[in-house]
């Protein structure tokens, strides 16, 4: 028996459910290029790791085929997925503390 007879053929998944979450995809793009135009304050951090978290985790399951594999596998990529998006929203979050400092703000009536 040769060693590549041994492979399964990779899962076939309905048209319907690809352009299913081709259309979340592009919904919560759409999503998130309207919320770039509002400003929700401290929200806008946590709001933007959400929608990233959802749109990686969407195309990990549905378009990497870790709905079809081990469950366990899907699960353990999903919590990554959220725990980055936590670090890094922390991290984010704390800049704004520091950015008068990173970036000064020249007077307009001193430069003339």
């Amino acid at each position: 028996m040769d060693s590549h007879d041994s492979h399964e053929i990779a899962h076939v998944m309905p048209l319907k459910v690809l352009f299913t979450i081709f259309g979340a995809l592009i919904f919560f793009t759409i999503l998130t290029v309207a919320l770039a135009q509002l400003d929700l304050g401290q929200y806008e951090i946590i709001v933007t790791m959400v929608i990233a978290t959802i749109k990686a985790s969407l195309v990990a399951v549905y378009f990497m085929h870790l709905r079809y594999d081990n469950p366990f596998n899907a699960v353990v990529f999903v919590f990554s997925l959220v725990f980055v998006a936590l670090f890094l929203g922390f991290t984010l979050a704390d800049v704004e503390q520091y950015q008068p400092d990173l970036i000064p703000v020249e007077d307009p009536v001193a430069g003339s």
